[in-house]
Formats: structure tokens, sequence, C-alpha cells
């Protein structure tokens, strides 16, 4: 998202009660499911209805299609679902593969997700058929449970497992929270580091929200101290106030996002923001290769001690306005290089991973899709080689953007939130109210993914989306949405 233009750059929410989840073990069975596991778990719940999921582990032979089958013991009833074809008859339920999720391979697993209306009780089913196979077991213990932070807690080392995050306990784990903008453009325009206090006060404001995230939007030219940037405002001053901020909001429990927004490189093509100056005063289409390479080095090199925190390789790639060849598009996003359409050397994901990497940081990373990281549709096929396998997809999802509901989130989404931990770096709106983000938010639960709202900063919220109209936490029409829901997941 671009600061506002001032700065030069331009379901409602449903209190969910955490339930436990029952694990059915494996047992030897015949056909195409010589053996599984079917993990069952609420999510949420609330006075007339629950959120669900299974997961699915194989542990036979590949399967190349499945239909998992269970009876509800009460008087629960399926009334949508996600990752598959959900369909209830009397107690029965059924849910039968996506084209894009039916195949198994031995040792691999897969999740699905609904939502439910229940009366009386919600007890658990006890018994899963997978193929008309049994995958029979007792109830094993509940998933521990992920309590918002508090002062004087760490922040989890957070790993990518599966299709979820998870910390150093295997605790499963989501990133919840707000960004908090101003370091990358305060500094290039000569007005500071942040935008507005990052005292103590100011994270004691943002974590009483229930917020475990914030996200960092940086300014590599700043961070890397080149000579047109006020001094006072780069270099080691500029990495010294990162670095505070970090420590502040990790003292209150909360995950540092740190994130490449703004860089260098002049670019004329379609939808420049800034084509008179190769400086970075605004969003460029990709990474530069002289100086974006070095500046996750020295980010690498600062944090690498601190699992703690995540990095996030770049803002809001659009490569795709650059040129109209989609492969070709997909290929500069990766590989970088001199890409069509654009006026610069690029540095493609994977060399920025391989520089992350190159310091010995295990940290976890987020790598952004195409089209302002709104569109992942080849983020599996393209997906840069980690050596540590710990990155997860990264999107960005606003009222006006082109997949903006529930069925493009369904076609294009599912698959790579299926497969990777997915987080929504950026979601909001610019009505100055929360409907989108409500939709977001139930959409984005229901598959277990994380998510960050766009932005704990006092501005004009009609003209940006803004949570807040001052420091001390008040919300904006828009905020009110995320805020309640945060403390409703609490």
């Amino acid at each position: 998202m671009r600061a506002p233009p001032r700065l030069g750059a331009l379901l409602c929410a449903v209190a969910l009660a955490v339930a436990g989840t029952t694990l059915v073990r494996p047992a030897a069975a015949s056909g195409t499911a010589a053996a599984c596991t079917v993990e069952y778990s609420v999510t949420g719940q609330w006075d007339s209805g629950f959120q669900g999921g299974v997961t699915l582990t194989n542990h036979g032979g590949p399967v190349s299609n499945w239909t998992l089958a269970f009876d509800f013991p009460g008087n629960q009833k399926v009334t949508q679902g996600w990752n598959g074809k959900w369909s209830q008859s009397g107690t029965t339920v059924t849910a039968v593969n996506e084209s894009w999720n039916g195949t198994i391979p031995a040792g691999g697993s897969v999740s699905a997700g609904f939502v439910a209306s229940w009366s009386g009780s919600n007890p658990p089913p006890t018994a899963f058929r997978v193929n008309g196979t049994p995958c029979e077991g007792d109830p094993g213990p509940g998933d521990p449970t992920d309590p918002p932070p508090g002062p004087g807690d760490t922040p989890p080392k957070l790993r990518a497992s599966g299709n979820r995050l998870v910390d150093e306990n295997g605790t499963v784990r989501r990133m919840l929270g707000v960004n908090r903008s101003g370091g990358e453009f305060m500094c290039v325009q000569g007005r500071g580091i942040f935008d507005g206090p990052v005292d103590d006060a100011s994270v004691r404001a943002i974590a009483d929200w229930e917020v475990n995230t914030v996200r960092i939007p940086l300014n590599e030219e700043c961070w890397l101290g080149l000579p047109h940037i006020n001094a006072a405002y780069a270099g080691a001053n500029y990495i010294r106030a990162v670095e505070q901020y970090v420590t502040r909001l990790e003292a209150q429990g909360i995950t540092p996002v740190l994130e490449l927004h703004w860089s260098h490189g002049r670019y004329t093509g379609n939808d420049n923001h800034c084509p008179d100056t190769e400086y970075a005063t605004c969003q460029k289409p990709m990474p530069d290769a002289q100086y974006t390479p070095a500046f996750w080095t020295s980010v690498a090199q600062t944090f690498k001690d601190d699992e703690a925190v995540v990095f996030d390789l770049f803002n809001e790639p659009f490569p795709d306005r650059a040129t109209s060849n989609t492969d070709a598009a997909w290929t500069c996003w990766r590989d970088g290089g001199n890409c069509p359409g654009i006026d610069f050397p690029v540095a493609g994901m994977q060399s920025l991973l391989d520089a992350v990497r190159a310091t010995g940081a295990r940290n976890l990373v987020l790598i952004p899709g195409v089209a302002y990281a709104n569109d992942l549709r080849q983020w599996l096929k393209y997906r840069p080689a980690d050596p540590v396998s710990n990155v997860a997809a990264a999107w960005h999802s606003y009222n006006f953007n082109v997949c903006a509901n529930e069925s493009c989130w369904n076609e294009q989404l599912a698959p790579v939130a299926a497969q990777v931990p997915f987080v929504a770096g950026e979601i909001g709106e610019n009505t100055c109210s929360h409907g989108y983000l409500d939709r977001v938010m139930a959409w984005l639960d229901g598959r277990g993914a994380s998510y960050l709202g766009w932005t704990w900063n006092t501005w004009d919220c009609s003209s940006g989306p803004a949570l807040i109209s001052d420091y001390n936490g008040t919300p904006t029409n828009f905020g009110v949405g995320l805020r309640d829901h945060l403390k409703g997941l609490s």
C-alpha cells in the first residue's frame, strides 16, 4: 500500500471461543488409503454456529483422489466449506477433493475446513472414512492454544510446517496484527524516521488490541545510508531506531516483521509512481540489483541471532504491469536480471532469499506475489528454493483490488494456502468502514491464515486505510472492525 497523497506517495466481528482438537490415530486399512490419520478441530464457536477443520494425513501409498466422510453425533449441520466439495445427508458429512488437491503423496497431508450450525451440544465425530476405508482410533489430546501476547512474553520463533506456522514448541501460530507505516517515507522526505510515536506507550496501545504482530515498512536507501539522505535519518541512526523499535515490540511479546517498502531505481513504464527520479521515494515494480541484495544482507546480519524477527522481501511487486507476458513477469519476479519493461537491473526473489540465507539467518521469510501482491496464481510454480524451508506466501487485499471476492479467493488463493503458510501482509479498504475487512478476515480465519491490517497511522481513513485516529489506539470506523475481531479471537 502506498502512503496517502499528502505524504507524497499514495460476517460481522464474532467473538470466537477456541475449542479443543480431536485426533483420530492411524490404523491399518485396505484400499487406496492403506493407513491414515484425520485430525478434526473446532477452531471457533459462537451461539449457534462453529468453524471446524480436518487434516487428512496419508501413511500409505500415494492417493490420487480422496473422499472423506464422518458422522456428527449431535445436531450439527455444515453450511459451507473450502478446500473440498462439502455435503451432508442426515448426520453424515462428506468432503470430496477439489481438482487441485486430490493427490496426496505417501506421508503427505491435506487440510479442509467448514462452517456449521449446532444446537444443544457440539460433540466431535469419533470415526472417519477415507475412500470408504475406516481411519479408526481413540481421541487424542487437544492442540495447545495460541494466547495473545503480554508484557514480558517472548515472541515465538516462527517456522513453516506444511501450510502452518509453528513456534519452537510445535504450537500452531498465526500472525495477527497491524502495519506501522512511516519508516519507508519519513527519512527520504527529510522529516524523521517514523511517522508518529514509537515509544513504549505507543507499543502498549497496539498490544491492547490483542495484536501479536507488527509489520514495519523500511526504505533501503535510508538503511544503507546513501549520501542524498539526511544523515540524521540514515545509516547507523536509522538502523538503531529500527533496532530499538524491534526491542520495544518484542518486550510486549509482539512479532516484528521487517519489510522493504521503497527501493532504488528509475521506472518509467506502466503504473509508474515517481518516473522523474531513481531515488526510493515511491513504490517500484521490483527490487533493484544495485542496492536491494546489500540491504537484505545487512538486515539479515543485524537480526540473524533473533529468529523472532520475520523478513518480508518486498512490499508489492508489479512486474506484470511492465509487460503483458505473464510468464515473463513471473520469471522476472523469481530470477530478476534485465526484465521486460523495467528500466533498471532487477533483483529477483531468489537472489534476495539467497542474500538472507548466506548470512546464516534462518528467520521466517515472507515472499509476496505479483499485481501489487494481490495475484499468487503462479506463486507455487515459481517459488524460490529455500535451503532451510522456512518461507511463507504473502498476499495483499483491498476492496479496490482485482481479486476482491470469495470466488476469486477460493479459485486463486486456496491452492496456495493449502500447501504453504499464508500471510495477508496488508488488508484494508478505502471506505472508512469495515465490511470488506470483515469478509477477508472470515475467509482467512477459515484457512488458519495470518493477516495484518493497514495501517496503524492517524491518516484520513477515507483517503487511505487508517486504523486509528490517535496513537492511544482510538479506532476509526474502519479500525473498529479489526480491533473487535482480534479481541474476539482472543
